[in-house]
């Protein structure tokens, strides 16, 4: 198996101190284009692959020992939670394919878990750019499928972030999901009048002329007489099941005049702002080839508004590689380590698991420039990536699935502590 990374980090990983204005960051992130930041030298040195390939062997190898170990009837010894790092995982492609665990997931977690040759619990969170349900709804369905506990307190959804928006808007038209899923969600954000397109053709089927509301649809939407409603902005919370009537609805409130329906406005510049949940453009699911995903709308949806108007659209997206998604996974690792493990400090280093390039490594490469810690980025080959192709974003290491990313992590932190306790000590004699 190939993996390409070091096991030695730099000289400088743990003393060199990175510092970022958040606020700036993020601002400059959400509301401009994608930006490439350089890597450091260090990141685009030749790794150890040879070494690298040793060090799983040796995780592999231990964890087998402990396997063999376990199944003795001596008591193993009581698992400590470590604060010197953590692990932070998308989910589609890494461990959930299709709806069902990735097979190495549930073992993965376990590791994590305390069930590991070093006796450690690992703490982590979940960083993903799906959405469409409540956090709590998401979580109920992981804990279920990945055999654990899993709490609102250590989950991201694509729209998490979004719930600090809800102060600034009042009325706000949301897109995608099922159902009724994301008004309920934006509803408990706090956004005060939430308008779904169900609701907006309800009340001019006209509106689109090839979409029909079923009758529970018909039931679900609010009736109103959308005249008088001026709508302040568009969110787009999950993955659109009605791309052609969505988006003429979405370019309807873009040409208006301030928002309001049926309006048009002279310089098509007067139109509510449009928010994405993320940006990728394919994700993996249970077919065998990527599917196209939410920054596929995106791309079609600014197309479109150029191609009437002749103007180009800038629209906002949260979720990955944004900085503001990995400052806002930076503040719930930490406030889920003090609550839960009572750690009142970030780790060293964070492991950030993932399957598509261009999102999570990008990602975490592009925040571990900023960080005042470490971002570890680990690719797997359960997903998006693909072997034999070169990624776009370098990872740290390429594993073959979740598993051994923890593996790894395991055995590198490992071997870190053990150089740092082998290291000769300096005293200071004084005369």
């Amino acid at each position: 198996m190939s993996v390409s990374a070091t096991l030695r980090p730099p000289q400088s990983e743990r003393n060199h101190v990175r510092r970022l204005s958040g606020q700036d960051a993020a601002g400059q992130d959400l509301t401009k284009g994608p930006t490439v930041i350089v890597p450091e030298k260090h990141l685009m040195a030749p790794s150890d692959a040879h070494e690298v390939a040793a060090s799983i062997e040796l995780a592999r190898h231990e964890l087998e020992q402990y396997t063999l170990r376990s199944e003795s009837p001596s008591t193993p010894p009581e698992s400590q939670v470590t604060d010197r790092f953590a692990y932070a995982f998308d989910i589609d492609g890494v461990l959930i394919r299709g709806g069902k665990p990735i097979p190495e997931a549930i073992d993965a977690m376990k590791l994590l878990n305390g069930q590991n040759q070093y006796g450690v619990k690992v703490p982590y969170i979940f960083v993903t750019n799906g959405g469409g349900k409540t956090e709590q709804e998401r979580c109920r369905q992981l804990s279920d499928q990945l055999e654990i506990e899993v709490s609102p307190g250590q989950f991201i959804c694509g729209h998490t972030p979004m719930r600090e928006m809800a102060e600034k808007y009042s009325t706000v038209l949301v897109v995608g999901g099922e159902g009724e899923k994301c008004r309920q969600v934006a509803e408990g954000y706090g956004f005060k009048d939430v308008v779904t397109p169900g609701d907006i053709i309800k009340d001019n089927t006209d509106t689109t002329p090839f979409r029909k509301l079923t009758d529970e649809e018909w039931k679900n939407s609010r009736a109103r007489n959308f005249n008088q409603v001026e709508i302040e902005a568009i969110f787009v919370f999950a993955d659109s099941r009605d791309w052609a009537g969505d988006q003429q609805i979405i370019l309807d409130l873009l040409m208006s005049q301030k928002g309001r329906l049926g309006t048009r406005s002279e310089n098509f510049d007067e139109g509510p702002p449009v928010f994405f949940s993320h940006n990728d453009v394919i994700w993996s699911t249970s077919h065998e080839l990527s599917r196209i995903g939410m920054g596929a709308l995106r791309a079609s949806l600014e197309a479109m508004f150029k191609a009437v108007t002749g103007k180009e659209l800038k629209t906002t997206a949260f979720g990955k590689p944004q900085i503001g998604t990995f400052q806002f996974a930076t503040r719930l690792l930490q406030q889920w380590r003090k609550d839960t493990h009572g750690i009142d400090q970030p780790p060293d280093t964070v492991y950030f698991v993932g399957d598509t390039p261009e999102s999570d490594i990008r990602g975490t490469n592009e925040f571990n420039s900023h960080a005042e810690n470490t971002w570890f980025s680990i690719l797997v080959r359960t997903g998006v990536y693909k072997e034999g192709t070169k990624p776009k974003f370098m990872p740290k290491a390429t594993v073959d699935n979740v598993l051994e990313a923890v593996q790894y992590g395991l055995v590198r932190e490992q071997q870190k502590l053990v150089k740092e306790k082998a290291a000769p000590q300096t005293s200071v004699i004084t005369e």
